[in-house]
């Protein structure tokens, strides 16, 4: 077995059911998060983390809490992991935003991130978390595995960044859901790459591919 990251989003809060932009704004966990958070923790508690590390976000905190408490396995924070800041449209939703800000709205969709006051882009979220996650990794053991609690942009954007897919096929990921997860695992013995994406959006515990690849 080689090392493994799950890379984890957290429960549903009532801005998710609303439609309302996070971004970095610090919005708590509602009732179905909190469930949807110590259910999920009780499955990934079976993989035995060696470490845990959050967004320092609630959302992010409260949800990370319940693996800690399931696995004994303190908790630590990274800001690095914080969601994406998407500046004023954050509690907006997209009709609002739309609304308030439409030329910067039709520059965000045509590719320009820069228009929507003090926001950050997709690349910077995306290095920013990568950057945390190479950090992270040393200190896990050669056979061991991280969780990273996180958030659903900063994770999609995360993962393609840290695994040097181009940005211009960042889209062609799928959001993730409240409390579902993705799974690197670690491949030193190919020439072409050393980690590799196993699982995206999942909700069940990763198992032994098998196959004639392998």
């Amino acid at each position: 077995m080689t090392r493994q990251v799950v890379l984890w989003r957290h429960g549903r809060t009532s801005w998710n059911v609303a439609g309302r932009v996070q971004g970095q704004s610090d919005i708590p966990l509602d009732e179905i998060g909190h469930e949807q958070a110590r259910s999920a923790a009780l499955r990934l508690a079976a993989l035995r983390p060696d470490r845990i590390i959050s967004s320092d976000l609630q959302r992010a905190c409260d949800t990370a809490a319940y693996l800690g408490a399931a696995t004994g396995v303190e908790v630590e924070l990274d800001e690095r992991f914080r969601e994406l800041n998407f500046g004023a449209r954050e509690g907006l939703t997209w009709r609002e935003s739309w609304d308030q800000m439409p030329e910067g709205m039709q520059a965000w969709v045509d590719g320009d991130e820069t228009k929507i006051p003090g926001s950050e882009t997709h690349q910077q979220a995306g290095e920013r978390f990568s950057a945390g996650l190479r950090a992270a990794l040393p200190s896990v053991p050669k056979d061991g595995i991280l969780v990273v609690v996180a958030h659903g942009a900063v994770l999609r954007t995360g993962i393609c960044a840290f695994l040097g897919i181009p940005q211009a096929h960042w889209g062609t990921f799928g959001a993730l859901n409240n409390c579902a997860w993705s799974v690197l695992e670690e491949t030193p013995w190919r020439p072409d790459t050393q980690w590799r994406l196993t699982e995206w959006n999942a909700g069940t515990l990763p198992e032994p591919v098998l196959s004639d690849e392998e």
